[in-house]
């Protein structure tokens, strides 16, 4: 709906909620811990903390990257926070085109049963307040909201489960050469193929500089090759480059990771991968057995993407010091 008056631009509204069964505390702190929002929720690739708020609520400036219309978005938001009232408002400080403009809030509200009911409001504006614009954002605007709340609800209602489905992990390599090496070896996944053995293929695209999707098909040390589709963010100034799979195997319900390259100051860098997992109870048992425990389930990911990682961190190695030596 638009609520304005003629002369001024309308502004559109919208509501979803849900009901979860967990308390409101708990549902709070999901949404106002940023870190997590790429593991819990679908359209969120990844979140900058500009500047951090006081521990007791206050201001917060985020810079948010994001799917719409399967194309990745970032804009940079202020949030408002109140754990006392359980209650995030936020408005965007610089917004991406079609959105000229687009604020909202989360409430979270005790019911009489213990469960919480979430309120997520938006209100928007088109550039130029277009019609068919305004469409398209409030279609987008629907389809997160709604994933959104589904995702909440299912990590709330995990409770203390959650810290046995989530782990993060890292492998490391130490390597004579250049920072900007590296990161080009990293940063050209398109040419994978030609440079990792486990790479069978890989179709990128790059809408624009520093937003990448990939469709990559990677092969099992049994031969058996599996099809996955990420989108990554390059930061080159930083050396940096993170990253969220949206087709996981089934034993995951999510996977984020990022790739990070440090000068240690003596003339080698360490590039780092990092992965973030959340598991998938029933895919577990869909995929192992249904004996199998998330422990096992969890040293067969770590064993899986560690040693691709380490593959891909020694052949940039290789390649890094070659281009050092002169090669």
């Amino acid at each position: 709906m638009a609520t304005a008056a003629p002369d001024t631009p309308a502004t559109h509204v919208t509501e979803h909620s849900v009901t979860v069964a967990a308390p409101p505390d708990t549902v709070y702190d999901l949404i106002a811990d940023v870190s997590a929002w790429p593991q819990v929720f679908g359209p969120t690739v990844h979140v900058e903390v500009l500047e951090e708020a006081p521990e007791d609520g206050g201001e917060q400036l985020l810079r948010i990257w994001a799917i719409a219309h399967e194309q990745v978005r970032t804009w940079t938001s202020r949030r408002v926070l109140d754990p006392a009232a359980r209650t995030i408002t936020f408005r965007q400080v610089v917004s991406a085109a079609p959105v000229a403009a687009m604020g909202g809030a989360w409430h979270m509200r005790p019911t009489d049963d213990g469960s919480t009911r979430v309120v997520l409001l938006h209100d928007f504006r088109a550039v130029d307040d277009d019609p068919a614009a305004e469409e398209l954002i409030e279609g987008a605007v629907d389809r997160n909201s709604r994933a959104e709340l589904a995702a909440l609800k299912t990590a709330a209602e995990q409770g203390a489960a959650r810290d046995e489905l989530h782990f993060t992990f890292a492998d490391s390599e130490t390597i004579t050469g250049a920072a900007g090496d590296v990161y080009a070896f990293l940063d050209r996944a398109d040419l994978w193929p030609e440079r990792l053995p486990h790479v069978a293929r890989l179709d990128l695209t790059e809408d624009e500089p520093g937003i990448q999707h990939l469709d990559m098909d990677t092969r099992s040390p049994d031969g058996s090759v599996h099809n996955t589709t990420s989108v990554r963010v390059c930061f080159e100034d930083r050396h940096m480059i993170v990253y969220k799979q949206l087709r996981v195997p089934v034993a995951m319900s999510g996977h984020t990771g990022r790739w990070v390259i440090e000068s240690l100051g003596d003339g080698t860098v360490r590039a780092t991968s990092w992965h973030s997992v959340t598991l998938d109870p029933d895919g577990v048992h869909s995929a192992l057995g249904p004996q199998a425990t998330l422990a096992e389930a969890r040293q067969l990911v770590r064993t899986a993407l560690g040693t691709n990682s380490a593959t891909t961190l020694r052949h940039a190695k290789r390649f890094a010091e070659d281009l050092s030596a002169g090669a």
